[in-house]
């Protein structure tokens, strides 16, 4: 089992555009093969600041995921947005 976090930092005015495309994909990336859940969180002090959390049942699941169109059309739609360029880390947990 994997996690994914991303970190988004998006212009002020268009965090509640994100927040209306992540609620309207949520479902579809939940039911998509290998995915065990995503959630969304906000930075408490700098509110464009946002990350998601992915957990992934293996490496593979979140490529296929990631070269997915549900994936890259939610991208397309979600890039502009950006006042940062996102980061993201692929991790695992240690202590199991």
């Amino acid at each position: 089992m994997i996690t994914r976090i991303v970190k988004m930092t998006f212009r002020k005015e268009q965090t509640s555009a994100f927040e209306k495309i992540f609620e309207e994909v949520r479902p579809e990336i939940n039911n998509f093969k290998g995915c065990n859940g995503v959630e969304l969180y906000q930075d408490k002090k700098d509110t464009r600041i946002y990350f998601t959390f992915s957990t992934w049942t293996s490496e593979s699941d979140l490529e296929n995921y990631r070269q997915s169109g549900l994936f890259k059309g939610t991208w397309q739609k979600t890039k502009p947005l950006f006042e940062e360029a996102a980061q993201a880390w692929t991790v695992e947990n240690l202590l199991k």
